[in-house]
């Protein structure tokens, strides 16, 4: 098995676990809503700054949902970004590419769990997904146009994007910097205000156990002429 099968088999298998993931469990309408919403600004952004070189909003946002909503939507976001904003870019063979390396920064992401909220892990982390998404996609590259998968072409290919992989490094860290906590808090509220709150049952005969508007009444009384039954 070549060096580019194996190389588009893995692709294959990221783009199925993300499927895997959004049919595994209904998500909530929320859930849904929010990954086409981040995916929107991430496609949005990208668009926007496709002019200026080595800026990747997509990374960043990737990062941050993975981090504080968990492993699916950190899937679900980059791949669905690529799918809007490569509708503006252009499509072509390296679509599937971009999808599966922007769903492995979101699979980052939820593996790093709690510790985005650390604004120097989540820097770090962004910083090292630049370069690592660049020779993603030179390996890529060399899968699908040629001329051949190995060592010394992948050595090349990446020799000579060195400097575009540097400078995406340091465009996500300032993006990092700049933009990162805010989002993370932004999605932390957003979290933590669909999490579901268990509220212990009071006892019986305790005041919280009878409606509000019947506190008065005595234990085991009926309340029914509140709704015309007396």
């Amino acid at each position: 098995m070549t060096g580019a099968t194996l190389i588009v088999i893995a692709s294959l298998i990221v783009m199925v676990a993300v499927a895997i993931s959004i049919e595994g469990r209904s998500p909530g309408a929320r859930e849904i809503a929010l990954v086409g919403a981040l995916a929107a600004v991430a496609a949005a952004g990208r668009v926007l700054t496709a002019g200026i070189p080595s800026v990747q909003p997509v990374t960043l946002i990737c990062l941050v949902a993975g981090g504080t909503l968990g492993l699916r939507v950190g899937l679900s976001v980059g791949p669905l970004a690529v799918l809007i904003s490569n509708g503006f870019l252009g499509h072509g063979p390296w679509t599937p590419g971009q999808m599966a390396l922007w769903a492995l920064v979101g699979v980052s992401g939820a593996a790093l769990g709690g510790l985005v909220r650390n604004r120097w892990i989540l820097v770090a982390a962004a910083g090292v997904w630049g370069p690592l998404f660049g020779w993603g996609m030179n390996l890529w590259s060399l899968a699908v146009f040629g001329p051949t998968v190995s060592w010394a072409a992948f050595v090349a290919s990446g020799a000579r994007s060195l400097p575009f992989e540097v400078a995406g490094g340091v465009g996500n860290v300032v993006l990092a910097v700049s933009a990162g906590p805010a989002l993370t808090r932004l999605l932390q509220r957003y979290a933590a205000r669909c999490d579901l709150v268990v509220v212990a049952a009071p006892e019986t005969g305790s005041p919280l156990a009878r409606p509000p508007w019947r506190a008065d009444t005595p234990p085991g009384a009926l309340s029914g002429d509140r709704f015309g039954e007396q």
